[in-house]
């Protein structure tokens, strides 16, 4: 038998959250565990929690570590097979959709990770999308709604806390393909994003994304294919500062100076795949 387990790591919306948690409370059947990370929250959060589900484990970061650091350790303490990667703002809409993920994964040994279709306020079109395609591999995922096969994230690096926020996904898609695993997009189950705007900076997102992804290129780009990948990695993060308009571009210093301070601990934290494995990875669909 398969067990699931549901993680969450949340901060400052507890009314999202609070959402989230009756909606889960109707899943059939239920997670073997629910984990909660309060990341740095200073609202309701732990109250909603103990409220809305008493038997969750919640673990209270009293100082934020990041959303990376937090779903990096939920993955190594999860008592389940799979763990089901939720946001705060984020929940399947099939209630018996527990099941139906433990039997996809026992039908195919080599899944890493499987990723699902989100009907999210982001893209009001999706929200009454019927159709949303076919399995296929991809080269990454995301975790407001994603499925993740635990012995292999304990096999491999998983998750680099140093991230913080953003591309931890496609940082360990790489790790998994490169190790011979599949990311699968899979049409079903549908989640029901809610993408809350607060908290969230556009701006802001996108420095925490170009400075992690070239992070990630020192950790896993062979050399020196590396030297190669990095400056493309910059120029291609500029161009679509670019495209969002001169008080973007004007900004891309930061992440750079940012990423800069991190390259020690970066390269300290190298462990290099094969140049085939980062090939394949690259020439999977995003």
């Amino acid at each position: 038998m398969i067990y699931v387990t549901i993680m969450i790591t949340t901060k400052n919306r507890s009314a999202d959250l609070s959402r989230t948690l009756r909606v889960l409370r109707e899943l059939n059947p239920q997670p073997v565990e629910v984990l909660i990370t309060s990341d740095g929250c200073t609202d309701e959060t732990v109250e909603v929690v103990r409220r809305e589900c008493p038997n969750a484990t919640l673990i209270v970061n009293a100082v934020g570590k990041g959303s990376v650091a937090s779903r990096n350790r939920m993955m190594r303490e999860a008592k389940g097979d799979l763990v089901l990667a939720l946001d705060d703002d984020s929940y399947p809409e099939q209630m018996d959709c527990l099941e139906s993920l433990a039997i996809l994964f026992e039908q195919n040994p080599k899944l890493a990770v499987a990723t699902f279709p989100q009907r999210t306020d982001e893209y009001p079109a999706s929200l009454t999308q019927e159709y949303f395609g076919q399995t296929h591999p991809v080269r990454s995922f995301a975790c407001s709604g994603a499925c993740l096969r635990v012995s292999t994230y304990r096999s491999l690096q998983g998750f680099e806390p140093m991230f913080f926020h953003m591309y931890e996904e496609p940082d360990y898609a790489l790790q998994c393909i490169a190790a011979g695993w599949d990311i699968l997009y899979t049409p079903r189950p549908t989640i029901r994003h809610h993408w809350t705007g607060s908290g969230r900076s556009e701006l802001r997102n996108h420095h925490r994304h170009a400075r992690n992804e070239l992070w990630s290129t020192l950790m896993r780009c062979p050399f020196p294919q590396m030297l190669v990948m990095i400056l493309w990695r910059i120029i291609s993060q500029a161009k679509f500062a670019a495209s969002c308009g001169i008080s973007w571009l004007i900004r891309e210093p930061f992440w750079w100076w940012a990423a800069i301070k991190g390259i020690p601990q970066a390269l300290g934290s190298r462990h290099p795949v094969s140049w085939s494995g980062y090939r394949r990875w690259l020439r999977l669909p995003g």
